[in-house]
């Protein structure tokens, strides 16, 4: 790409984003969403002072001379950025895909959002341990989930746990096969100074979990399910783009009656239109009823005066290629 465009199309972004700066440079947010703003290889978040650079070249590593453009215009236009992160997607060592530090010292360690603290590590994996995406959500579960009981599966660092215990909730279990994930979830109680119930984080597999949990006779007021696009354990397949429905199926044994499940759907190429079919077919027998979708916020889908292109599958009637559809379930008596 012409590093004039790049530049023109960082301005760009940074100005939809003014009202995101706020001073003290504590909070997460996406500064640009290539796939949308024009430059599909790159995607630039911001957590606290740190600049995140995603390369998704899918071959190789972005030119040296764009990555270097970019550099220089964010620390010229952006001089309270003290750090700059590169993770290489697709690179060739577990090191370029945890991230490569560019510039300064020291990544930030937490992000302010909507009040709360959350613990962060962003070379922890590929994913930089805080989704921008569902922003929304854990607002939704702060505010709504006061006095209720909550199931948070794939939890993966437990930010939407952390929302609902932070909003009064009785009881949040964080489910997640990764124990090192569990562990931020864990800093992030601390860091609201949030009770921390060893018993209710569960490491291990979703579909053993998920059985023993019906046989213990569990129930939960609200259930989030998060699941990746695609994963597989020798206890089960997840497949997000194929079968989606199978999950809900599997979960929703564990939820009361007139209780939420949070269903989550990020597969790129899955349109939202088909998403929201399989959601309405679920729903025929009445024993679940769409009540809200949950928009993504616009600094990661893009804005219209930043926006190029149109996106890879349509997702409307959602926003976003990160499908989340609130839905009541009912129990058969």
């Amino acid at each position: 790409m012409n590093t004039a465009l790049i530049t023109d199309l960082l301005d760009g972004a940074i100005a939809a984003r003014q009202e995101l700066m706020e001073s003290r440079h504590e909070s997460a947010f996406r500064l640009f969403n290539g796939f949308s703003e024009g430059c599909p290889t790159l995607v630039i978040d911001i957590y606290g002072s740190t600049a995140l650079l995603n390369d998704y070249t899918e071959l190789a590593a972005a030119p040296v001379s764009l990555i270097q453009t970019v550099c220089h215009h964010l620390k010229t236009r952006l001089p309270w950025i003290r750090v700059i992160l590169l993770k290489t997607r697709n690179g060739k060592t577990e090191a370029e895909k945890r991230g490569v530090i560019l510039s300064g010292t020291g990544c930030n360690r937490r992000v302010k959002e909507h009040g709360l603290w959350y613990a962060v590590d962003l070379c922890l994996n590929r994913d930089a341990s805080l989704y921008l995406d569902t922003r929304n959500l854990r607002q939704w579960a702060t505010r709504s989930l006061k006095g209720k009981t909550v199931l948070n599966t794939f939890a993966y660092t437990g930010s939407l746990g952390v929302a609902a215990l932070a909003g009064g909730a009785a009881r949040v279990v964080q489910l997640d096969l990764n124990r090192e994930f569990m562990n931020l979830a864990e800093e992030s109680y601390a860091l609201n100074h949030l009770p921390n119930i060893k018993a209710n984080i569960r490491t291990g597999d979703f579909w053993p979990e998920v059985n023993q949990m019906k046989r213990e006779g569990e129930r939960f007021d609200c259930v989030f399910l998060d699941p990746p696009i695609f994963s597989a354990t020798p206890k089960g397949v997840v497949d997000l783009a194929a079968d989606s429905a199978r999950l809900i199926n599997k979960i929703r044994p564990l939820i009361n009656d007139g209780g939420i499940l949070v269903a989550i759907n990020n597969a790129l190429f899955l349109s939202g239109k088909a998403y929201l079919d399989t959601l309405t077919a679920l729903c025929a027998d009445g024993c679940l009823k769409i009540i809200e979708l949950i928009p993504v916020p616009p600094d990661c889908t893009g804005y219209p005066q930043t926006m190029v292109g149109a996106p890879v599958t349509d997702p409307a009637p959602f926003n976003h290629a990160t499908k989340i559809a609130l839905l009541e379930v009912r129990r058969k008596t």
